[in-house]
């Protein structure tokens, strides 16, 4: 039988006038309720558990914002890549240094910069304006400004029909037919007052049933995926459920893109919210793992090139020191830069670039004989190496 014909928990498909099906949604929570099986309920204890641990690592760090910058770029790249494009954390650094000169910069390099911009811009606003249509919408101009689907009406709800499905597919053959236009803000505007209502279902499945339900929506004429994931760390924000940005999901969903887009596709097809809820809670298990553990690592490594710079640098120590701190924030400089930071002369901030890369910190990736840059080598490893 056609799942198409059928209506299910998530929805039912409605012929439109011109002769395709489209999927209305219904509105959250689901109706009859979420069933929390003794498998959920475990899994969303030990989701829970491990974003507590998580949150407490943080403050591990000793300047947790600036440690933040490479966690928000691991995301970008990460969700990035799951809509195709090819840029990697290495690309972004080096594009956000200014290292490339064209055609040597990867033509969708500027996706993952937006991403990056997209999710600083929505996590101040923030503190002014709650996870809403507006800031969805503001969240969306960003993220495609000036770059592949940019002159798809950013910002804007979609006044047209889209769908879902491989490239060159047609309304004829998607595997997915959102909601036409018309009716967008209404379910954007019910999703929102869900996001804003007092329920019972604990905050990460609240959460995870609103990424698959935007995700259905497809607000946007492009960009849906990003936006939605982008939504994620908004609202885990938002529930105060991690004080800072940690938690890169999409590693997750790129690693089983796959079972992640038929977990939502179940949703619609045939209401099975357990199955996604159940995705969605492993993958906050398994990804707030792996961020504590790189916490772990960066507190390591930040302790033991802090032992290398006092012992190898002696007097100097107190200019390497800066420059390492220095590198949490930018992990790319030049010896310019390292003599602006540190107020000493370019021989002088020279010395100390070379004796860091004498000890293993930096390494220069340039290649130049003049302009040469040099990167902190071992802390960009720390998040390449699951790419």
């Amino acid at each position: 039988m056609d799942n198409r014909t059928n209506e299910s928990r998530a929805g039912r498909y409605e012929t439109q006038p011109t002769g395709y099906s489209a999927f209305i949604p219904k509105p959250l929570p689901p109706v009859p309720p979420v069933h929390m099986s003794v498998r959920l309920q475990q899994l969303l204890a030990e989701a829970s558990h491990r974003l507590g641990k998580l949150d407490g690592s943080v403050q591990m760090l000793p300047n947790p914002d600036v440690f933040v910058f490479m966690y928000v770029r691991k995301e970008a790249v990460l969700s990035s890549q799951i809509e195709g494009t090819q840029s990697s954390l290495q690309d972004l650094l080096s594009a956000e240094a200014e290292l490339f000169n064209p055609p040597g910069q990867p033509k969708d390099v500027d996706e993952v910069i937006n991403y990056v911009a997209a999710m600083n811009y929505g996590l101040s606003r923030l503190d002014s304006l709650p996870v809403s249509s507006r800031l969805i919408r503001e969240i969306h101009e960003r993220l495609m400004k000036a770059v592949r689907g940019g002159n798809l009406e950013p910002g804007e709800f979609r006044r047209s029909q889209n769908w879902i499905g491989p490239g060159g597919c047609t309304l004829a053959n998607a595997s997915f037919i959102p909601p036409p236009p018309d009716l967008v803000p209404v379910a954007i505007g019910e999703l929102e007052r869900f996001l804003h209502t007092e329920h019972e279902l604990p905050p990460l499945v609240k959460i995870a049933l609103a990424h698959a339900q935007f995700e259905t929506i497809h607000p946007f004429l492009d960009g849906n995926g990003r936006t939605g994931r982008l939504l994620i760390t908004f609202l885990l924000t938002e529930a105060k459920i991690l004080g800072k940005p940690v938690l890169y999901l999409s590693h997750y969903f790129k690693k089983h893109r796959q079972e992640y887009y038929e977990a939502l596709q179940n949703v619609r097809h045939s209401g099975d919210w357990e199955a996604w809820l159940e995705f969605f809670l492993a993958g906050v298990v398994e990804v707030a793992e792996e961020a504590v553990q790189t916490i772990r690592a960066i507190v390591r490594m930040r302790e033991e090139h802090r032992q290398l710079l006092i012992e190898g640098l002696k007097r100097g120590a107190a200019a390497g020191l800066s420059v390492l701190e220095s590198l949490y924030r930018a992990p790319i400089i030049s010896v310019k830069d390292v003599s602006v930071s540190t107020g000493t002369t370019y021989p002088a901030a020279n010395t100390i670039v070379s004796r860091l890369v004498e000890l293993g910190i930096l390494r220069e990736i340039t290649g130049n004989a003049r302009n040469r840059r040099f990167q902190y080598w071992p802390y960009v490893q720390l998040f390449t190496r699951d790419q």
